[in-house]
């Protein structure tokens, strides 16, 4: 067998790696076939979750936010440098060609030429050459190749983290908006309040002056008015900082001259929440450190074939000669084949050590997976039983407001007819202003509760957007 036929056969060689297997296998998990908290097992429907709020307002800022905000531009980024080192991992895999050319001038001294004792002799040479080389290794062991799908899984990873930074950052920003109109809505009751009793207090200090009302009476006034200019002031703080924080996720500069618009959207229907199995398949985020958990497993490969010999073939080819136009000539032609084999034998236990390192990193991956996937029911599972406890609590909480309310109005009337006292009247409305505060509360409660389910089943987006 001559020295090219050798080369073929090596070049088809398989590569020397075990069976496929999947780094989960022996993750072991109970998982039950449905929610406890829900009984329906149908899937969630596709789609941008944030659209069945039907608020126009939503989808702008949500469509800002994912087109502009700075966080996510980082994950692309991150993305696109994962994609270019899987692509650098998998170059290894084929042959380095290289074409060089050289162009040489020497010049030789040869003292005592022909014979001892005669004169000084002098040389000049020149060389050209041109030659193309070939250099590369051959996978024996599928230390290259698992190499190769490291890169590949830690690729995927990126592209799967990236998707999780969409999902969290449309919930971010659904959340911020909720919070920003909720603190517009809370700065109009507190502004509502003041009037109402700044008016109570003009009322009492006539009333005062007049001499048919006590000090007490207008102190109390006076005091409940301030209290209600504070909480005015800090309603105020809070829609400067809600506004400001929503203008840094949408990528603006947060110069807080947000249009404003108080009010939430309606709560939409509940997603269906499918099956706890499938949300391992669902959340990018799961999907990611499945990812990272099949990178690890391939560097442990890696680091168990870097054990055994490499075998790593080169040859080249090419013309040389003493002018330019020798080069055009094939007399002038030269090649060279040659095959290497390298063995490690003592390397003070680096590669042993590396086994070890690439073997607990499988595990600490593994561990984490597992650790991911029991937040991430846990996180479905008490989303879901929180649901109907906020519906109750907004249901009360909306009848104590509207009790509160009546209570208040019906306290002025009485007061106005000196049917009764201050203290009474104060506390009525003390308490209209506090249930009604409570319930606009317990209202983005429920919106941001809905958001968090969406985000804990793993969002509905029909398909992996593209990266910007």
């Amino acid at each position: 067998m001559n020295v090219r036929t050798g080369a073929l056969v090596l070049l088809a060689l398989p590569s020397c790696r075990g069976p496929e297997h999947s780094p989960t296998e022996g993750l072991e998990l109970a998982i039950p076939g449905q929610w406890d908290a829900l009984e329906s097992a149908e899937p969630p429907a596709a789609g941008a979750w944030w659209a069945r709020f039907e608020d126009e307002e939503l989808l702008a800022v949500v469509a800002e936010a994912l087109a502009n905000n700075r966080d996510l531009a980082v994950s692309a980024a991150r993305v696109g440098a994962a994609a270019a080192q899987a692509r650098i991992a998998g170059a290894d895999l084929l042959p380095s060609v290289g074409l060089s050319g050289t162009a040489a001038r020497n010049r030789q001294v040869f003292v005592g030429l022909p014979v001892p004792g005669g004169g000084v002799l002098r040389s000049t040479t020149t060389s050209y050459g041109v030659s193309l080389d070939v250099s590369w290794e051959a996978d024996l062991w599928g230390r290259i190749a698992a190499g190769r799908d490291a890169a590949s899984a830690e690729f995927a990873a990126s592209a799967e983290e990236y998707e999780a930074a969409r999902h969290s950052i449309a919930a971010q920003t659904a959340k911020a908006w909720f919070a920003w109109r909720e603190a517009l809505l809370q700065a109009d009751l507190a502004a509502r309040t003041v009037a109402n009793f700044r008016r109570s207090a003009t009322i009492v200090v006539e009333r005062y002056e007049r001499g048919i009302a006590a000090a007490l009476d207008m102190r109390l006034a006076q005091s409940d008015l301030a209290a209600s200019e504070a909480l005015l002031e800090l309603r105020g703080e809070q829609v400067e900082r809600t506004g400001r924080q929503l203008e840094i996720l949408l990528g603006r500069y947060p110069a807080g001259d947000l249009e404003r618009t108080a009010a939430l959207p309606a709560l939409p229907e509940a997603p269906a929440a499918g099956v706890p199995s499938e949300l391992l398949r669902r959340r990018p985020d799961l999907r990611a450190a499945e990812s990272r958990l099949m990178a690890t497993d391939a560097r442990l490969e890696e680091a168990r074939a870097a054990l055994y010999p490499r075998l790593v073939l080169t040859g080249s080819a090419g013309r040389t000669g003493e002018s330019t136009s020798d080069l055009l000539d094939s007399d002038f032609s030269i090649w060279s084949i040659a095959a290497g084999l390298v063995q490690p034998i003592f390397e003070g236990g680096r590669l042993a050590a590396g086994v070890d390192f690439a073997d607990a990193r499988v595990r600490e991956s593994l561990a984490n997976y597992a650790a991911l996937v029991l937040r991430a029911f846990a996180e479905v599972e008490t989303i879901l039983a929180i649901e109907g406890q906020l519906a109750r609590r907004e249901s009360f909480q909306a009848i104590a407001s509207d009790r509160a309310l009546a209570a208040s109005t019906l306290a002025e009337e009485r007061y106005a007819r000196g049917l009764l006292d201050l203290t009474d009247l104060l506390i009525a409305q003390r308490r209209a202003l506090e249930t009604e505060a409570n319930l606009l509360g317990v209202r983005r409660e429920r919106l941001e509760s809905r958001v968090n389910l969406h985000l804990a089943l793993g969002g509905d987006f029909e398909t992996p957007q593209a990266l910007p």
